[in-house]
């Protein structure tokens, strides 16, 4: 019999780095001369996957937002994990703005990123949803290669990493 080999497709941030990352951010506002006094926060809720920002006006709260990323792309967290949502007024004529954090795929991911990959009608290919993750396997390494160089042209709007290689 053949062997196969297989690997792992999913995505997901490193929540210690997001941590970091925000404290950073929070550190930077509050030093910073055009925030001084004003009531700003950088609000991370790990269980719930969640950052909230909150400013006294959109303008504030996109320079939060900037120095935020910034923070994030230098402990390499990354962006395309992270999707904003809509700016919401709040109490005392403050905004605020909550960013969901993608971590693992949703089924719909998994879905499309397996039908890309049958689409591509690569021979002896098998992609099989496990969860939160894609399994692709082949008797041919060199599929699995074409596989990974497939799915990183394509744009599923999270970052994709490959992982747990694997040879029976």
């Amino acid at each position: 019999m053949a062997s196969t080999s297989s690997f792992d497709v999913t995505t997901g941030v490193d929540f210690m780095e997001v941590r970091n990352a925000v404290e950073q951010a929070t550190k930077e506002i509050t030093q910073r001369y055009d925030f001084k006094g004003l009531k700003v926060a950088i609000e991370l809720n790990e269980k719930d996957k969640r950052i909230a920002l909150s400013a006294p006006d959109e303008f504030k709260l996109k320079a939060m937002w900037d120095a935020l990323q910034s923070k994030m792309v230098r402990r390499q967290v990354p962006l395309k994990n992270l999707k904003p949502g809509a700016v919401e007024p709040a109490a005392a004529a403050s905004v605020r703005q909550a960013i969901e954090i993608q971590d693992g795929l949703t089924a719909d991911m998994a879905r499309a990123i397996a039908k890309h990959i049958k689409e591509a009608k690569l021979k002896r290919v098998q992609a099989a949803i496990q969860g939160d993750t894609v399994r692709v396997s082949s008797p041919n390494k060199d599929d699995l290669q074409s596989v990974i160089a497939l799915l990183k042209d394509h744009d599923f709007g999270i970052e994709l990493t490959f992982g747990n290689y694997r040879s029976n």
